[in-house]
């Protein structure tokens, strides 16, 4: 992911948003926070003539004892899913992490995003719990299902 990728990568995020199962955030932020707020070694982006997806991690906290563990993000354009794109963005951040010592990949998904659950577990991820009305996304309390997948797990068959 190079800044070039911005505005599409950040198009594709906010159309994530006005999905409504994406996240809690209702607005993409602008290309120097969310540059700022990534991992460099850890972003990547699917492209075949326009971004057709993108994955990118963030650190957890800034304790040296959480240094191997990230959560990440990940957005698929409505018309590439179902195609493999979200599973080679999530192999790609898997070799990457792995590469660098990173411990543990995490996420948290709306429990109604079950394509992306899907993939998720697809791909080695587990369910750690559900966080039952961890936050308000508009006038409704929503849960969040927290996934990880830690080094070394295999991917489960396709």
């Amino acid at each position: 992911m190079r800044a070039a990728d911005g505005p599409e990568v950040l198009a594709l995020y906010q159309a994530g948003l006005d999905g409504g199962n994406a996240s809690f955030e209702t607005t993409a932020p602008n290309w120097e926070t969310f540059d700022s707020g990534r991992l460099p070694g850890h972003r990547f982006v699917a492209v075949a003539g326009s971004v057709l997806g993108w994955v990118a991690v963030t650190a957890v906290s800034s304790r040296p004892v959480y240094a191997g563990v990230v959560e990440h993000s990940i957005y698929v354009a409505p018309a590439a899913q179902g195609r493999g794109v979200g599973r080679a963005l999530l192999s790609a951040l898997i070799e990457s992490t792995g590469r660098a010592g990173i411990w543990t990949i995490q996420s948290g998904i709306f429990p109604e995003n079950e394509a992306s659950l899907a993939l998720h577990r697809a791909c080695g991820f587990r369910t750690v719990g559900v966080r039952e009305r961890i936050g308000r996304h508009g006038d409704r309390w929503r849960d969040v299902v927290l996934l990880e997948r830690r080094a070394g797990s295999q991917k489960a068959s396709s």
